[in-house]
C-alpha cells in the first residue's frame, strides 16, 4: 500500500510539472506584439526651414520586433526641420542615369541632401552611385530587401530601399537625424 501512495505522489508531482510546463509554454506561443500601423503608405514630405541643409553623414539600420528601422544621420544640425521627401515609387531614376534597378515587392525612395561638406566641398557620405549602401547589411531583415544610394541634382540624395511590400511608413526628425520605420506588416500584431 505503501508503494502505490508513493508511485501516485510521484505520478501527481511529474503531473504538475507537465501541466506548469504545457502553460508555460502555451503563455509564450500566444503573446504577440501589438503593433501600430496608423501610418499610412502615402508621401511624407517636410522642407528646410532655412537654405541650409546639414550633410549626410552615415546610414544605419535595426530591426524591431514591429517595423525595420533607418537612420539618416546628418553632420551638424539645422536650426529646424533638415527636409526630407520620402515616398513610394515605381522605379529609382536620376535624370542623368535612368533606371537604378532596386529588389523587393516595392521601392521606398528617401531624398535628402546633401552629400557634402558645404565648409569644405568633400564627400561627406561614402556612398557610390547605383550601389548598395555601404556599412548597410539588411540580410535577414523582415521588411527591408534591398538599398541603393544615388546622386541627384540640386545636391540632394536618393537613396532607393527595397522593402517585401507597400507598407506602412513613418518618418520621424530629430535634431541630427531622419528616422523611417517601414512595419512588418498593415495588421496590429506581428
Amino acid at each position: 500500500m505503501r508503494r502505490l501512495g508513493t508511485t501516485l505522489t510521484a505520478l501527481m508531482l511529474a503531473g504538475a510539472g507537465i501541466a506548469g510546463t504545457v502553460g508555460t509554454a502555451q503563455a509564450d506561443t500566444g503573446a504577440s506584439a501589438v503593433c501600430e500601423t496608423g501610418w499610412g503608405s502615402l508621401e511624407k514630405r517636410v522642407s528646410p526651414t532655412e537654405d541650409y541643409k546639414p550633410p549626410l553623414a552615415n546610414i544605419r539600420t535595426a530591426q524591431h520586433e514591429c517595423f525595420d528601422r533607418m537612420v539618416l544621420d546628418f553632420k551638424g544640425s539645422a536650426a529646424g526641420p533638415i527636409g526630407y521627401r520620402v515616398k513610394y515609387v515605381d522605379k529609382l531614376t536620376t535624370p542623368g542615369t535612368g533606371e537604378i534597378p532596386v529588389d523587393g515587392g516595392a521601392i521606398l525612395q528617401i531624398s535628402v541632401g546633401p552629400n557634402y561638406d558645404p565648409s569644405t566641398g568633400s564627400q561627406s557620405y561614402p556612398g557610390q552611385h547605383g550601389q548598395p549602401l555601404p556599412g548597410v547589411d539588411i540580410t535577414g531583415y523582415q521588411t527591408f530587401k534591398d538599398t541603393r544610394y544615388a546622386d541627384a541634382l540640386e545636391d540632394d540624395v536618393l537613396i532607393g530601399v527595397g522593402v517585401r511590400a507597400r507598407l506602412p511608413f513613418r518618418v520621424t526628425q530629430l535634431d541630427d537625424r531622419v528616422v523611417i520605420d517601414v512595419a512588418h506588416s498593415w495588421n496590429a500584431t506581428s
